[in-house]
């Protein structure tokens, strides 16, 4: 029965459906009983849940993702994410409750856009009850059917939703937007990275690590839909009648859609030995005569130790591979005096100045604590007023006066410190650093799409891969993989021993076989330990622990040689996803024509650009 007043239009409802405050003690005073509705508000469906003594009071608190700009004043917390001092974004606001303790009021309103999951289950004594789960991640509490009604219930969010079963979790769902092509479409249409999408964007910020990495478990079922065969019946999922007879468990049933597309064998992969190399790739004026033999090599083997500070530079930026020996003395002089006008902009900031500067204050005090605690365990570093912690002071201070727009973020310390005990120089370190910046500055930005979108692209790659690993995880609310946001957001600084990953990164910066080959890093490392997370007992936070309690006990070659036979093996796939293609870069769509710049040209802007901003040489001088 519908009835409209106004903008409110009641499509369903309920009576006898109890909310228990307390799961573990079924006691009266933990019980109450109310009503479940569906309703149109202003032309949005929602789900609302209101006690019986709360009839006639007015409508029920809405349970949503609270966007910038709203009204109300917002209380903020401190979130370590999943290990202390590693907030990327430190000050988040608190979740908003559906229950209000202080008044008794356990009303919510759920709009069916931000229901993310419902389980369906059933006591010893037979009632049903259900559990809902936002978006965001936070389940409501279980609502018990004492007079029955679940179906009647399904059948009326149908009108709304598509609720996809989980092929693990028989009595799990997950809910989608009607128009089930969308989700055949384009991963555009799902709106998981549209700008418009702030509520997405809002989530992410409240919590970067768990809360909102939960939408990105919907690759999960565009997996399903894309990559369904061709002779597949269907073009959408549907769900079962709830009219019809009800099966052995009472619950509706769904078609169960599975991945189609079948990798060939993985290729044996053979790492080789370092490049101990160099004078041989010189001309007679110092011009590198095959720099992509030597990426090559380093790809394949890494660089020996002694080469390092030299072949570091080329890798990342500092010297064009085509520079000669005299332009390259010509760009250190130059990016000398840059990086020393940059340095004293903020040595010469007096304390009274500091004190009316939040934001550089900031950034002294952020980098201060966080040089304090950088790889002490190495040499280079260890012991109190050791002069590497005051070069790694120095280095990030002055990298906030290059970059102002993101200044300093928890994690950039330790992308520097190998970068810095390497060269053992603070103006070379200094410019190796922007050019690793260059390829991970994204990482680190406020808004965090980038880390969004990489934790996609790996939910995408791994799903094509390892199918049953996939469900697993999400049957245990892992599929969105916010497990391994840490390896992405610092290459995997955390994981590997200081010498391993000098190797890993190098290896990283060559840029082959592909843009995203750390993705590939990923997954190789995940596919490593399927054994002990499916085959135990894991939960979401003992699968935390165990990805954790890896630390420094991965074995970088492996690793090496297992990401690169997945490239291989991914790449001789003939019907290989679009999406994954994209994510190697192995399709991208037409470009305008144009010829690329010549590497001549890119000698030239360097020494350019740097000569252009360069200041009286008197003045380096006076600051070395």
């Amino acid at each position: 029965m519908e009835q409209s007043v106004e903008d409110y239009k009641l499509i369903f409802e309920k009576e006898g459906v109890y909310l228990h405050t307390n799961a573990k003690k079924m006691l009266q005073d933990t019980t109450l009983p109310g009503f479940i509705r569906v309703v149109e508000r202003a032309g949005v469906p929602a789900l609302e849940w209101s006690p019986l003594e709360d009839e006639g009071r007015s409508a029920p608190a809405v349970l949503y993702s609270k966007k910038d700009g709203e009204e109300g004043e917002d209380d903020t917390k401190f979130d370590p994410g999943y290990e202390p001092d590693w907030a990327v974004i430190s000050t988040v606001k608190k979740d908003q409750q559906a229950a209000v303790k202080d008044s008794g009021q356990w009303s919510f309103s759920l709009p069916l856009s931000e229901l993310y999951s419902l389980r369906r289950a059933r006591f010893s004594l037979g009632r049903n009850f259900l559990v809902l789960t936002s978006r965001g991640g936070h389940p409501l509490p279980p609502l018990h059917f004492h007079r029955g009604g679940t179906r009647e219930l399904l059948r009326a969010l149908q009108r709304y939703i598509i609720l996809d079963q989980s092929p693990m979790d028989g009595r799990l769902f997950l809910a989608y937007p009607h128009d089930s092509g969308a989700l055949s479409q384009s991963f555009d249409k799902l709106q998981l990275m549209d700008d418009g999408g702030s509520d997405l964007v809002s989530r992410f910020i409240q919590d970067p690590y768990a809360t909102t990495f939960g939408g990105f478990s919907k690759v999960t079922n565009f997996f399903k839909a894309a990559l369904r065969p061709p002779d597949s019946t269907g073009g959408s999922r549907a769900c079962r009648d709830p009219g019809l007879p009800p099966q052995a468990d009472d619950e509706p049933g769904f078609e169960l859609i599975t991945c189609g597309v079948e990798l060939g064998p993985r290729p044996d992969v053979c790492r080789g030995p370092p490049l101990d190399r160099w004078e041989e790739f010189l001309d007679p004026e110092g011009r590198v005569k095959n720099p992509e033999r030597i990426r090559d090599l380093v790809f394949r083997g890494g660089i020996a130790p002694p080469l390092r500070k030299e072949l570091w530079k080329f890798l990342l930026g500092f010297y064009p591979w085509n520079s000669t020996a005299k332009e390259r003395e010509d760009i250190l002089r130059s990016k000398t005096d840059e990086y020393f006008r940059m340095k004293v902009q903020w040595k010469s900031v007096s304390e009274e100045q500091e004190m009316r500067n939040s934001l550089l204050r900031g950034y002294r005090s952020l980098i201060e604590r966080d040089v304090s605690r950088t790889d002490r365990h190495n040499t280079f570093f260890s012991g109190n007023d050791n002069p590497g912690l005051t070069l790694l002071h120095d280095v990030l201070m002055t990298y906030c006066m290059y970059n102002f727009d993101l200044g300093y973020v928890q994690g950039m310390s330790d992308l520097l410190a190998p970068v810095l005990f390497v060269t053992q120089n603070e103006v070379e370190s200094f410019w190796c650093l922007t050019g690793f910046m260059e390829l991970v500055h994204q990482n680190f930005e406020e808004s965090q799409e980038a880390m969004k979108q990489q934790l996609l692209q790996l939910s995408i790659l791994l799903r094509a891969l390892d199918p049953e690993l996939c469900d697993f995880l999400d049957s245990q609310d892992s599929g969105s993989l916010c497990f391994c946001f840490r390896w992405l957001l610092i290459w995997f600084k955390r994981e590997f021993s200081f010498e391993d990953i000098l190797l890993l990164w190098e290896v990283l910066w060559t840029r082959l076989p592909c843009e995203n080959f750390h993705l590939l890093i990923a997954c190789s490392i995940l596919e490593s330990q399927r054994g002990e997370l499916i085959g135990s007992d894991h939960d979401f936070n003992t699968i935390l622990k165990h990805i954790n309690e890896l630390t420094m006990k991965l074995d970088v070659e492996e690793v090496l040689q297992g990401a690169e036979a997945i490239y291989l093996q991914l790449t001789r796939c003939q019907d290989l996803p679009l999406k994954v293609q994209q994510v190697l870069g192995l399709y991208s769509p037409p470009s305008p024509e144009g010829s690329p710049e010549s590497q001549t040209g890119e000698t030239d802007h360097v020494l350019d650009q740097s000569q252009a901003g360069s200041s009286d040489p008197q003045t380096s001088a006076e600051l070395k």
